[in-house]
Order: structure tokens, then sequence, then C-alpha cells
């Protein structure tokens, strides 16, 4: 899954929200998307891998 992939994803998810949960702002989803790049970047520091296989191993869940 290319970083495409992976953001149109997570539009797709964020609309959910957004319909599911009318009084989340752009505001909580940017945070949520922050603290996502964060977890992946500690991800990479501590095991080492890439993003592209840390978002393969994500994908195989």
């Amino acid at each position: 899954m290319n970083n495409d992939q992976i953001e149109g994803k997570w539009k797709q998810v964020k609309g959910e929200f957004k319909q599911k949960y009318g009084k989340l702002t752009d505001d909580d989803t940017t945070y949520t998307e922050g603290k996502f790049d964060e977890m992946m970047g500690r991800l990479q520091e501590k095991t080492g891998k890439t993003k592209e296989e840390l978002r393969d191993e994500i994908d195989k869940w």
C-alpha cells in the first residue's frame, strides 16, 4: 500500500467519523493524524524498519 492509498483510506475513515460524530472538528482529526505519524516514527526508531515495511505489516493485520 503506498502513501496515496493510505491517505485515501484515512480520508474515508475521517469522513465516516465526521458523519457519525458531527462534533468532531478538523482540529481533532489533524491531531489524530499527528499522533499516528508520531507512532510510526517511534516504531521506525525502535524497530529500524522503514515506513513502508511498517505499513505492509499493519496491512497484514
